[in-house]
């Protein structure tokens, strides 16, 4: 991310396949809710959550790919990381897959960052793009999210589960909040800009 204004690539459309599937992954986020909350649709849940997270990567590759980047899409995205991934830590706590400490290390980051989002967006018209790090370390804790989850329910392979996943989140939720520093500083940089604010 090294720019806080409308970047001239972007377009204003609005039903773009990169933002259907967005779309899409943010209204299956009840559907893997009820699952990882079901009795015997745990398994099931997981696998769901974990493809909603995958899908991540595939609206932003299209959209490069395709040259459908839009305005909507940059904000579309990662509001479906963030509630995606919110959703699941809160129904995974609530069912006793993943301890809470590491979910509040997640959650807390997130209502930040959002937060600060949006008040820049409300009162500045800054928005704040997102850096590729930030993508990496998302990527990385669903990723770890999933394993826990996975060997928590005691599914096939549970202790190589939930190795790898601790291992991935060791990793990624540094990256997760070195990605936050470069958003601090993003935002004094913007602040600091004649004009930034203005922005579009």
């Amino acid at each position: 991310m090294t720019s806080q204004r409308q970047q001239a690539g972007a377009s204003t459309a609005i039903l773009t396949v990169p933002n259907v599937i967005s779309a899409i992954r943010i209204a299956l986020i009840p559907v893997f809710v009820v699952l990882l909350l079901g009795d015997g649709t745990e398994w099931a849940g997981v696998l769901l959550f974990a493809i909603v997270a995958a899908s991540d990567w595939v609206d932003g590759f299209i959209a490069r790919r395709t040259g459908s980047v839009s305005e909507l899409g940059k904000v579309l995205d990662p509001v479906a990381d963030r509630l995606a991934i919110g959703a699941g830590l809160i129904a995974l706590v609530v069912a006793d897959a993943f301890p809470l400490w590491a979910a509040l290390l997640i959650l807390v980051r997130d209502v930040a960052v959002f937060v600060v989002g949006l008040v820049l967006l409300t009162r500045s018209r800054v928005r704040i793009d997102v850096r590729y790090i930030g993508k990496v370390a998302t990527f990385g804790l669903m990723t770890s999210v999933t394993c826990i989850a996975w060997g928590s329910f005691d599914l096939p392979l549970a202790g190589a589960a939930t190795a790898v996943g601790w291992i991935a989140y060791a990793v990624a939720i540094v990256e997760y909040y070195v990605a936050t520093v470069l958003y601090a500083r993003d935002v004094r940089e913007a602040r600091a800009t004649p004009g930034s604010l203005d922005a579009a």
